[in-house]
């Protein structure tokens, strides 16, 4: 198969930088390379192991002969390139919100849904990091039964706000009584309940991705969801402590079992996973598997990922590995 030409849009931030990373250490088949961003990051020069890279200037002109266009930039950006993207003929892997819920964009956790890609019509969005975590965390259960209901409460690494929220813990933890800029409060030594904006029932914005992006992915209107998005001072991975309802009982040796043949799922009950173990790694760790004992139906868990990666840049890319091995290139309008 003939090798791609990809561009990393948002290629100075958290995500962007880590997409570049992941493109290289899963060799993706490149056949080049461009850096883009908006004017005030032109110029700039990104480390790209045996040489250097130098961002350029978003334009329709920087995407000519580009297959392939990973995106990691806010919405309005996003909303802003994504026509000219499509009109160009390369396919747009988005990490922004901006279209997670449009009908004709499918919203994709390759583990999970990879086969929605074949309908995209010029972008494939990439789900919210606590949703791709969740979701994941889920996939042996949802080998073996429907879940009918999730109860969900994350806590959620600072570098979720990007490069800005972990120079904001750095810096309150070296002077506790810096003023936040990023955060609400001040999130060193502190745990801030509120990711995103509150609309009229106290529900966060956060909190609506997950019971919105879960019912997108699993094909499941019915699909009931409770979630309290929690900041955390943890510079990399999120957590979440889930409780599910299943349509038929099953046992925890039965998903354990289905946990094996999960990929990207690892089970460690050793005694659980954490934050720091997984840091730098794609894997999603699954543990604390339980029964609830109030219903025959209910399970427990605790997982952990690094959001950088299977969380946001590791997914985008998988999403454009499954693209190109399955001919969905070039299918812009």
């Amino acid at each position: 198969m003939e090798k791609v030409n990809v561009a990393v849009l948002g290629a100075t931030g958290a995500v962007g930088r880590t997409m570049i990373r992941i493109l290289q250490e899963r060799r993706f088949p490149m056949r080049s390379l461009k850096l883009l961003a908006s004017p005030h990051s032109a110029g700039k020069v990104i480390d790209l192991g045996a040489k250097t890279g130098i961002v350029e200037e978003f334009s329709p002109a920087a995407l000519k002969d580009v297959d392939l266009v990973f995106g990691a930039v806010e919405n309005d950006l996003a909303e802003e390139y994504a026509p000219l993207i499509q009109r160009s003929g390369a396919l747009f892997v988005d990490n922004s919100s901006a279209f997670r819920l449009e009908e004709d964009v499918p919203l994709v956790i390759p583990e999970i849904n990879a086969r929605d890609i074949r309908w995209h019509h010029g972008i494939v969005a990439n789900p919210n990091c606590a949703t791709i975590l969740a979701m994941m965390a889920l996939s042996p259960i949802l080998k073996l039964t429907r879940v009918k209901r999730m109860i969900v409460s994350t806590y959620q690494a600072v570098s979720g706000a990007g490069m800005k929220g972990m120079d904001e813990l750095e810096r309150q933890i070296r002077d506790p009584s810096a003023a936040p800029e990023v955060f609400p409060f001040p999130i060193a030594f502190n745990v801030i309940p509120q990711i995103g904006d509150f609309d009229e029932n106290g529900i966060s914005a956060e909190e609506w991705k997950m019971q919105n992006e879960g019912r997108r992915i699993l094909h499941d209107e019915a699909l009931q969801v409770s979630c309290t998005c929690v900041r955390v001072p943890v510079y990399r991975c999120h957590s979440e402590s889930i409780y599910v309802e299943t349509e038929t009982e099953v046992s925890l040796d039965a998903i354990r079992q289905a946990a094996e043949e999960c990929p990207g799922l690892v089970l460690n009950e050793a005694p659980y996973p954490t934050p720091k173990e997984c840091t730098d790694s794609d894997a999603v760790v699954i543990g604390r598997l339980r029964r609830d004992e109030a219903c025959p139906h209910g399970l427990h868990l605790w997982c952990c990922c690094d959001q950088l990666r299977k969380g946001a840049a590791t997914n985008a890319v998988q999403i454009g590995e499954w693209a190109w091995q399955n001919g969905l290139l070039k299918k812009g309008v």
